[in-house]
């Protein structure tokens, strides 16, 4: 499963389990929905580290194949291309 999934999936988790805590206290269901996100916003950046920055990475070799990729095809088009 994707990095990005996992880490998605964490965050909707943890704020589905918090916000199903908050239920038998009775309050608004606004308040409730806005207390889950408020608390589990800092909760993920604990309890879901490993899998931002496995996210994190992925979103780097991205990147950098892309960058690779765009310099090889200038290379290419500006006739620099090395091949033999």
């Amino acid at each position: 499963m994707s990095p990005a999934i996992k880490y998605t999936l964490g965050r909707v988790g943890l704020f589905v389990v918090i916000a199903a805590a908050l239920l038998p206290f009775r309050l608004n269901l606004f308040l409730d929905l806005m207390i889950a996100l408020l608390v589990s916003m800092p909760l993920s950046y604990f309890l879901l580290k490993r899998w931002r920055e496995q996210m994190a990475e992925k979103i780097d070799d991205s990147m950098r194949k892309r960058k690779d990729e765009k310099k090889k095809l200038r290379a290419a088009l500006s006739g620099d291309d090395d091949r033999a």
